[in-house]
């Protein structure tokens, strides 16, 4: 060679990670992000737009950790071109997503704008789905309140018998060695007791706060209940116990990640969050997403209806989703918003199918809906629009757990993972 190569030279000029960089140079506005760094002082720090393109390509090959990122960048031609053979340091990249993170997780809505433009979104049959993620945070590590309420009086028990202890020896320490010398310290061992005996004290006080927090609203609604009976004629059946101030015994609480929740899945129990995705129809391309502790995805539909209207201005024509979507409520906020909706009414092999007493007259409506299109319903669409996605993301890219902790982190990770698979989705139209 009589000129030194260059690393250009070594990645194709239709590859992703080319793609990549001049999505975010020509068309992401990064200004919330360049905002931060006026007036520094000290070193330049590395351009935050190869810092976005190094992210954003990293989350799209399925590479995710800051110290796999960094390997990447000295490995491998595609991370050695984006950073040109700067590679930042693990921790300089960590810090990065750390400190600009919510205005990472804002570049969904642009570049589901731009695909809208690029014509992979019509808005004509969106389907809706939760899938559940492991959250950076071990099921162990959670206990009940009852298992709270026993281990505190435990520890407090042990720890007052140690302090007890550790005062007679210092009385016979200072016997032997005088009151001069040292020998007062509390044994290594007491003060672990006493750090667990403090977070479990914690851990009880946030449950007991979100008990009362929902016995106020239960009980306020209860107050409105009564009032509209005092109107009318009254409900008949049991009236109703109050509600309970204190955490039920089983309620749990993770040590770890104190917002994540034991959720069940098909393989199992995990410790992690319920994400949410509604996916269009043509081109797979995820136009809203969500995420919740909560097992239950009902309280999800609108937010993600509402969602797609927010970042697009339109409203899709029809949407699908399972039973845990389905609810009074949700039929009637769908039918208000001119949403043609084809949502199973219980869980079955086939929606038609499903076989439990159904109370409401829109539920009612649905379950016949399904059933006179039987397999031909528009419903059949759901699983082939929305649930390979969830496979492209957990066994294609390999997402199969969070690795930051916390709902408002958790949630803007979630995002730029939706991000990263509508950038491949507008790189495989563009190629």
């Amino acid at each position: 060679m009589l000129l030194p190569p260059s690393v250009q030279d070594f990645v194709p000029e239709d590859h992703l990670s080319r793609f990549v960089v001049s999505l975010v140079r020509e068309s992401l506005d990064l200004r919330a992000i360049y905002a931060a760094y006026r007036g520094e002082k000290g070193q330049p720090p590395y351009d935050p737009s190869m810092m976005v393109a190094l992210l954003l390509y990293s989350y799209a090959v399925g590479i995710y950790a800051s110290r796999r990122i960094a390997r990447a960048c000295a490995e491998r031609a595609d991370f050695m071109m984006i950073v040109a053979l700067d590679a930042p340091d693990f921790r300089t990249i960590s810090e990065f997503r750390r400190q600009h993170l919510e205005a990472l997780s804002a570049l969904f809505v642009q570049v589901l704008r731009l695909a809208q433009e690029a014509g992979l979104v019509k808005l004509g049959h969106v389907a809706l789905d939760g899938t559940k993620i492991k959250a950076n945070a071990s099921k162990h590590k959670a206990m009940s309140y009852q298992r709270m309420t026993a281990r505190e009086k435990e520890l407090e028990a042990e720890v007052r018998r140690w302090f007890e202890t550790a005062a007679a020896q210092d009385a016979a320490d200072d016997r032997a060695l005088g009151k001069d010398k040292r020998g007062d310290e509390l044994p290594a061992w007491v003060k672990d007791k006493e750090k667990r005996l403090a977070k479990i004290r914690e851990a009880k006080a946030a449950l007991e706060a979100e008990a009362k927090a929902a016995a106020e609203a239960k009980a306020r609604e209860a107050a409105a209940e009564a009032q509209r009976q005092a109107a009318g004629r009254k409900k008949p059946g049991k009236k109703a116990a109050p509600p309970r101030e204190m955490p039920d015994d089983k309620a749990q609480r993770n040590f770890t990640d104190p917002h994540s929740r034991i959720l069940k899945t098909k393989d199992g129990f995990v410790q992690g969050y319920n994400a949410q995705a509604a996916v269009d129809g043509h081109a797979h391309i995820i136009l809203a997403q969500a995420l919740t502790p909560s097992q239950s995805d009902q309280d999800q539909l609108v937010v993600l209806v509402d969602a797609i209207e927010d970042s697009l201005g339109r409203r899709p024509k029809e949407t699908s989703a399972d039973a845990g979507y389905c609810s009074e409520a949700n039929l009637a906020e769908l039918d208000a918003r001119g949403i043609a909706a084809y949502i199973a009414v219980a869980r079955s092999k086939h929606a038609a199918q499903a076989k439990r007493m159904i109370n409401g007259p829109l539920t009612q409506a649905m379950q016949r809906k399904l059933k006179r299109a039987g397999r031909r319903s528009r419903y059949r669409l759901r699983k082939q629009i929305v649930e390979p996605v969830f496979g492209q993301i957990k066994h294609a890219r390999g997402f199969r757990q969070f690795l930051l902790r916390g709902i408002q982190k958790v949630k803007a990770e979630w995002a730029m993972i939706c991000t990263a698979h509508n950038i491949l989705k507008l790189a495989t139209t563009a190629a």
